[in-house]
């Protein structure tokens, strides 16, 4: 009996020795984005959304100040690149955002939670991310 609570003490151990440093959130994601229910998620687990008043592929965005407090645009981390159906635009600020087959992506403030999708059909301009 001694036996096997020892046995079953050292495999538990040695268990969480061999995930040490792998686990999912240390890695990076193969996409900026995830799919969900048809939806495309951010990293934050919220749905992404698009704006009709960017041209497509224009690699521009026409959402700022105001709109862009209510309409967060997906940030690019420094090291990112693009990669298969997303691209990166340059903001007027400067800062950098993921597009997805020539969109512009945003989350929207009064989604609470994931699974939220309030913002869809916002002022007939905005519309949820469809892979």
């Amino acid at each position: 009996m001694k036996f096997a609570l020892i046995a079953l003490g050292t495999a538990a151990v040695l268990a969480g020795c061999s995930s040490m440093g792998t686990s999912p959130s240390s890695k990076a994601p193969s996409t900026p984005t995830q799919a969900a229910d048809g939806t495309l998620i951010g990293p934050t687990g919220k749905t992404l959304y698009f704006y009709s008043k960017d041209a497509k592929g224009s690699g521009a965005s026409a959402c700022y100040d105001t709109c862009a407090k209510n309409w967060p645009p997906l940030d690019v981390t420094a090291t990112a690149t693009p990669m298969g159906d997303y691209n990166i635009i340059i903001r007027t600020d400067g800062k950098r955002q993921w597009a997805y087959k020539g969109q512009p992506l945003y989350y929207f403030v009064k989604d609470a939670k994931p699974g939220d999708k309030t913002g869809d059909g916002v002022g007939g301009n905005w519309k949820v991310a469809k892979p």
